[in-house]
Order: structure tokens, then C-alpha cells, then sequence
């Protein structure tokens, strides 16, 4: 049975991934190894280990860099207190949190400077949560679903707003907003939708792609956010879906009686993955390779002053 494989456009990296990606090559470039990171720059097996490779040790705990050592945040963001602990020890930072992040993160202090207490959707343990969340010292709620939506209490509902984890599925967090306007009827929304644009995009590529496939293969690493709810928007809509790390995880049994394999990439996940499990669903009979017409992504993000020209 000949098979045919369609690409989601847009797919993989996207401009925040970029930079904290470049943000650790340039650092290694300039300082020379070993580079210290504070966790995975990115949810990507592939590109961790690249980087582990040229140099980069990736830490939980500022325990675990030497004095005098350059530091790096995640793509994630970290809590007030990693900067202040960073700071306190003098370490070089560089900072590869996600502009995009970012904007939460300045949207949240601006919401509590004005007295307003706030509400985080997002998933608990993510570090982009844990970063949002750290940004202030208290008056800030955790909500991941609707039940907890419904269940949550607060102190002042006249004094109340959200914000959003930027990896969430866009369906998902339509849902808990509906529910939080319904009971807190004055809650503050933020200036623009949190949910980033690479997200958004790959969610909405992903339901193009689920309409002419049978199959989604998605490759993404397991603690990707973003790639999970990308695989969650192909399953939500009826098509059998799987997310893979790399090509040896593709199951042939997944490809029986399949013709049209969709396959896509999250935002962490390097085009080179990508092209390994087409190649390995060729090599089960899928003879084309047709891609999608997808947004143009055209966004980029400036590197740090002291990184923006090679060593």
C-alpha cells in the first residue's frame, strides 16, 4: 500500500528556542567550557546532549557552579530568588529565558504591584511555572484544569487576574478561562494572550495536518511540553497520534493500513530528527513527501550584547 508522509508547517525550533540554543554555543565560544546551565536550556534529549557534549553542565542548583563560573538560565525562566542567589555570588549570567516568557513574568510583577492577587494556568513542576510563579513572593494561585478552576477559592475576587503558561494547548486554556470569567465575572486578563506564537502556530498546523492523515507522529522529547500537546490536538481530534524522541522509537505496527502519516515537530525539537523518522517511515513504504502550506514564522530574538559577535 503506498504511503504518503505530510509535514505540519510551521514545525520545530522557534525563535526563543534559537536563541537559548545560540546564547550557549556563543558563551562556550567566548568563556570556554565548562559553561553552566541551570536546567535543560530546552526539553530536547538531542540538543541537550550536543551541547553537554561541546561543553555545557547542566545543574539544578546554584550549589553545583563554581565561584567565578557563567551561569545560564533556561529558555523556561527562573524564580526572583536563583537571580538574587546568582547575584549574591557574583557569577556571569547570561539569560536565555524566552522573551515571550519574559512578558508573563513582567505582567505578573506589574499585576501584583497593583494589589490584584493571580492566577497561574499552567502545570505544576514545569519550570516555566516555577518560574512565573517565583516572581512574587505570594497572592498567587496554581490552576492546571477545569476541575481545579471550579474548585479554586480566593481572597478578593474584585482584585483578581490570570496568566498562562506559553506552552499550554490553546483549547485547553480556552476552557479554564471560560470557567474563571463564569465565577470571577471582574478577572483581570492579560494586555496579549500568553500563549506564544510558535505554540499557537504549531497547534493550529497540527489540526490542518490531523484533517488529511490517519496518523500524527510527533517528535518531541517526553518533558516538552509543548510537543505533548501538540500529539493531545491530533488525538482530541479523533486521529491516532504518538510522540517519539527520535527515529528508533517509531513502531512499524503504528504504519499498518496507514496512507496519509502526518508528522510534525515541537518547538524544541531540531529539524534533523525530523528527517530521520521520515526516513524511517520510507523505509515502511511511505514513498512521498508532501509539505503543507503553514504561517511564515519570521520572528527573532536579539542574543545578549556580550554574545552577539563569535569569540
Amino acid at each position: 500500500m503506498n504511503k504518503t508522509i505530510m509535514l505540519a508547517n510551521p514545525r520545530g525550533f522557534c525563535a526563543g528556542v534559537d536563541r537559548a540554543i545560540a546564547i550557549v554555543e556563543r558563551a562556550l565560544e567566548r568563556y570556554g567550557a565548562p559553561i553552566y546551565v541551570r536546567h535543560e536550556v530546552v526539553h530536547n534529549r538531542f540538543v541537550v546532549d550536543n551541547l553537554r557534549d561541546k561543553g555545557a553542565v547542566f545543574i539544578e542548583e546554584l550549589d553545583d557552579v563554581p565561584a567565578g563560573a557563567t551561569l545560564i538560565y533556561s529558555a523556561h525562566g527562573v524564580p526572583q530568588s536563583v537571580r538574587h542567589e546568582a547575584e549574591s555570588r557574583g557569577l556571569r549570567v547570561f539569560d536565555a529565558t524566552c522573551p515571550l516568557v519574559t512578558k508573563v513574568h513582567v505582567e505578573v510583577k506589574r499585576m501584583h504591584k497593583a494589589g490584584m492577587e493571580i492566577i497561574m494556568i499552567g502545570h505544576a513542576g514545569h519550570p516555566e511555572t516555577e518560574g512565573t510563579m517565583g516572581q512574587v513572593s505570594d497572592r498567587m494561585y496554581l490552576v492546571q484544569n477545569v476541575e481545579e478552576a471550579e474548585a479554586l477559592q480566593v481572597s478578593n475576587p474584585e482584585a483578581l487576574a490570570y496568566v498562562s503558561q506559553t506552552t499550554l494547548s490553546v483549547d485547553e486554556t480556552q476552557d479554564i478561562i471560560a470557567v474563571l470569567r463564569r465565577r470571577f465575572p471582574q478577572i483581570a486578563s492579560p494586555k496579549k494572550d500568553d500563549i506564544c506564537y510558535a505554540t499557537q502556530n504549531r497547534q493550529d498546523a497540527v489540526k490542518t495536518l490531523a484533517e488529511a492523515c490517519d496518523l500524527v507522529i510527533v517528535v518531541g522529547s517526553p518533558n516538552s511540553s509543548n510537543s505533548n500537546r501538540l500529539r493531545e490536538v491530533a488525538a482530541l481530534r479523533g486521529v491516532e497520534a504518538y510522540m517519539i524522541d527520535n527515529a528508533s522509537q517509531l513502531d512499524p505496527a503504528w504504519l499498518q493500513d496507514r496512507r496519509q502519516i502526518g508528522v510534525t515537530a515541537g518547538a524544541s525539537a531540531p529539524e534533523v530528527l525530523v528527517q530521520a523518522v521520515i526516513e524511517a517511515i520510507r523505509n515502511h513504504g511511505g514513498a512521498t513527501v508532501t509539505e503543507l502550506p503553514g504561517v511564515e514564522e519570521t520572528t527573532s530574538f536579539a542574543l545578549p550584547p556580550a554574545l552577539r559577535q563569535p569569540a
